[in-house]
């Protein structure tokens, strides 16, 4: 049905977690492709055991590069782009299919609603802070009562799009490793060739974890993110993730805090107002200097 791509930076115990709920909560069979990082962990033992595909690199090549390197052996029309650190919950996959089936063409992404137990997406549900105490009995009990709107923008994981739209944008951009960004630099891509379906699913739920692997390998570049991030998003694009993420997708951060319009339809282009216009001049300004400088 669907070929699922999953990077994992020796997460053993959190990709086979995610593996089995695909397995036990899909209604069809589908191809998961995962890029094993490294792979100290056992992981690449595992996976042969479970005969699922996988490509491999001996050290950690980011999240962009897996991406790619998985995405080589797709079989499939459509893409789920993944973490290691998700728990799909039952009809995922159903929620997916139904969904796409309301489009005539493939020029769309449609996303689910990630639910963990802190800002790790758009509900707060606590069912544990990691798969040590991780609650699955009171996730499935509830998962009528954490159903959310369809709304706009993107969730950025778990996505779903067609093979040719992928193929389109060139996959991911690996210029970001290791600093964060490629999965809105990914979603500008989708919007310059021309998308303006981005539609969060608010009953497809995954349980996240919250960027595991990450947090445990190094809690420096963790906080380190966002200001890297910027800069090479600025330096390539002429304006922040914020702002396109609010501006373009009309969802983001706003005061640290995530919000989201309903869906109600295709995004159009943003409004130039005067607000508009001062921030992009404001960021090719800031652009400028980065490049005159050179600022890493």
């Amino acid at each position: 049905m669907f070929s699922i791509l999953i990077p994992s930076y020796n997460n053993l115990d959190y990709l086979k977690l995610c593996i089995e709920s695909i397995q036990k909560n899909s209604k069809y069979n589908h191809q998961i492709i995962v890029h094993v990082q490294e792979g100290s962990d056992g992981s690449i033992d595992y996976l042969n055991s479970k005969n699922i595909e996988y490509t491999k690199s001996k050290v950690n090549i980011g999240a962009s590069a897996a991406f790619n390197k998985a995405s080589s052996l797709v079989k499939n029309e459509f893409i789920v782009i993944s973490h290691d650190d998700f728990y799909y919950c039952p009809k995922w996959d159903v929620i997916f299919e139904e969904n796409i089936k309301k489009y005539n063409n493939n020029n769309f992404i449609l996303t689910g609603t990630m639910v963990g137990p802190e800002n790790t997406g758009h509900v707060k549900f606590d069912c544990g802070k990691d798969i040590n105490n991780f609650d699955e009995k009171r996730l499935l009990d509830n998962l009528n009562n954490i159903k959310i709107y369809d709304f706009q923008g993107s969730t950025k994981h778990p996505a779903i799009l067609h093979k040719s739209l992928w193929d389109k944008v060139n996959g991911w951009s690996e210029e970001f490793t290791p600093a964060g960004g490629d999965d809105t630099d990914f979603l500008v891509k989708l919007w310059n060739s021309g998308v303006r379906v981005f539609r969060g699913l608010g009953n497809c739920s995954v349980y996240h974890f919250g960027s595991i692997t990450t947090r445990k390998k190094d809690k420096h570049l963790f906080t380190y993110l966002g200001s890297k991030a910027n800069k090479i998003f600025i330096r390539k694009w002429s304006m922040s993730i914020n702002f396109f993420e609010n501006n373009f997708l009309k969802s983001g951060f706003k005061k640290k805090k995530l919000v989201v319009d309903k869906y109600d339809g295709p995004l159009s282009d943003p409004q130039q107002d005067y607000m508009f216009i001062l921030n992009k001049i404001k960021f090719k300004i800031y652009k400028f200097y980065l490049d005159l400088l050179n600022v890493k």
